[in-house]
């Protein structure tokens, strides 16, 4: 890399590691450092009347201060952060080289730096639990300066708080911002509590294709790759349904797979077009049942979270303790719209639509126009858990007819704050049936419905040798961290979620530069002056760029010939 490239900071850093590898110190050693303690223990195990405990280790460097011959650090490791005492008597018991203090230390390293310490824990006089150093070892060198987060007077500045450059640097979010670790230990609470919980009720954890022939198991565009050993396209999986009904076919009790789907639609607050998923499908189970065991695991998960059942999100109380309100949809519209969709038109329910301002196109069918007008009257309006249940047979193409309801299907969607967190079914298992569900989806796609299912033939065929009676559901996890750690976006709990492209400031190349005669030593150059299109050295006064040139010339220290005003002046032509 260009030296012209870095910023003055990275040169220091750059400057610190060839002196420390000068010293014969090596900046990146290869050797395990044997740590044996971490930042949080040391304070809850730390005991005023015991001996002096002796530890080894380990962090990043995140605060120096240096009063001479003794400093204070603050060293953060993956469990929090320490203070350290550092002498130079400590450190160099030979009074005569003090050079791993004075130089090292107080010199060579930076914030940000990981070291690994030796020695004993104390209190020191203000009351703080801090780690006495008799020995230090460098660890890893950083090249690049961290945001520094101040504060002053309960006022934080500098701090790293922009979503755009947090997302996309997340290894900078964690290490700045107090409580970005917590949400995604609490992710993993709640991931490792679900399976355990699956575990426990006799459930095999599975996994099934992410590239499938046909995008199938729920109404979405997908995303679209090609397969080069096989010479066709692929489909990224919009859900795992089909194949774990496959494996239900097969004789398994339970089925069950956390994994990523993939939806090639919009981005907002809560939706990624990368998700995380949690599906199970229990034979000889029906959607009564998986209301009850969806309550009874969701209770138990917030309890292993939060240690209650409640949470609180943007000043709301949410409860998960079960059981929870359980409204068929259709209901749920007329109370809040006052009218009844049931056995309506299709064209009665587009009345309907343009009577309540919900906006509808030509290619929406009944289920689509029910969707609508219920996701935009009805949705949001429900915070406390609740089971929205009995869907119209035209929104539920893979769920069974309902027992006693003509029309409509044994379905649920559990809503909680106002948006979906689950969607269950008691399965279709009637295979002639399920054909009939897929010819009518076909219909809507033709008539331009880019989300309508595709006609899945091995899964038909799968479900002609007999699948018995199956309740299944699907829960999207990322949703669920959000709702149990109280985070508005689904940037927030997803560690690297899709981000558009950065946008880097336009660069001409290199040969445009020498096209115009400039020497190829002196385009860095005139790019650190802020020269990075050769338009914009046109009508700029050859005196000024010139002196420019001699300014980051002797600034840098580089050997290069400087251009003349004449020379200077054919390229600003």
């Amino acid at each position: 890399m260009n030296i012209l490239e870095l910023s003055e900071q990275e040169i220091v850093r750059r400057n610190n590691l060839q002196a420390l590898r000068d010293l014969g110190i090596e900046p990146y050693p290869a050797a395990a450092y044997p740590t044996n303690a971490f930042s949080m223990d040391i304070r809850a195990e730390f005991r005023e009347d015991a001996e002096p405990r002796e530890v080894c280790i380990a962090g990043r460097v995140m605060s120096k201060r240096i009063m001479g011959k003794a400093s204070f650090a603050e060293l953060m490791d993956s469990k929090g952060r320490i203070q350290v005492y550092i002498t130079r008597d400590d450190l160099c018991p030979d009074a005569e080289d003090t050079t791993l203090y004075n130089v090292v230390w107080k010199k060579l390293l930076d914030l940000g730096d990981f070291i690994g310490v030796k020695g004993y824990v104390f209190r020191t006089q203000t009351g703080e639990i801090s780690v006495h150093a008799k020995e230090l070892t460098v660890l890893a060198k950083s090249l690049k300066p961290l945001p520094i987060v101040k504060e002053k007077d309960g006022q934080t500045f500098d701090s790293f708080d922009d979503p755009e450059l947090r997302y996309r640097q997340r290894y900078v979010d964690l290490i700045v911002n107090n409580g970005v670790k917590d949400t995604f230990l609490k992710r993993a609470t709640i991931i490792r509590t679900m399976r355990r919980i699956l575990d426990e009720a006799g459930y095999t954890e599975v996994d099934t294709p992410i590239l499938q022939n046909i995008a199938g198991g729920a109404s979405a565009r997908p995303f679209i790759t090609h397969f080069n050993a096989l010479g066709q396209d692929m489909y990224m999986r919009i859900a795992t349904e089909l194949y774990l009904k496959r494996l239900i076919v097969g004789g398994f009790e339970g089925v069950y797979e956390m994994g990523k789907n993939f939806r090639n639609e919009g981005m907002d607050k809560t939706h990624n077009p990368e998700f995380t998923c949690m599906e199970l499908y229990v034979q000889y189970k029906d959607y009564e049942w998986m209301m009850s065991f969806t309550e009874r695991m969701l209770e138990e998960i917030c309890l292993a979270v939060n240690g209650t059942t409640e949470v609180e999100i943007d000043g709301k109380v949410i409860s998960f303790k079960a059981p929870y309100r359980r409204l068929p949809i259709l209901e749920a519209i007329r109370e809040k719209t006052g009218y009844d969709l049931y056995g309506m038109s299709e064209e009665e329910m587009r009345e309907v639509a343009a009577k309540v301002g919900v906006e509808v196109d030509e290619s929406m069918g009944k289920g689509k126009l029910i969707d609508e007008i219920f996701g935009e009257t009805c949705e949001g309006s429900f915070i406390q858990p609740t089971f929205i249940t009995d869907y119209p047979v035209e929104m539920s193409p893979l769920t069974k007819m309902h027992r006693s309801k003509p029309g409509l299907t044994e379905r649920f969607e559990l809503m909680v704050n106002g948006k979906e967190l689950a969607n269950a079914y008691s399965e279709l298992n009637d295979p002639i049936d399920q054909e009939e569900r897929f010819q009518d989806q076909m219909r809507l796609a033709e008539k331009g419905d880019d989300e309508a299912m595709i006609i899945d033939q091995d899964f038909l065929r799968a479900l002609q040798y007999g699948m018995p009676p199956t309740s299944g559901i699907g829960i999207g996890i990322d949703r669920l961290v959000m709702l149990l750690t109280g985070k508005f976006a689904i940037g927030e709990v997803m560690l690297f979620p899709q981000m558009k492209p950065e946008v880097k400031a336009p660069r001409d190349k290199d040969s445009a530069f020498t096209a115009l005669g400039v020497p190829e030593e002196i385009i860095p150059i005139l790019r650190k002056a802020g020269y990075n299109l050769v338009s914009t050295l046109k009508d700029v006064n050859p005196a000024k760029i010139q002196q420019q040139i001699i300014e980051i010339v002797k600034k840098y220290k580089l050997e290069v010939e400087k251009p003349s005003q004449e020379q200077i002046a054919e390229w600003t032509r």
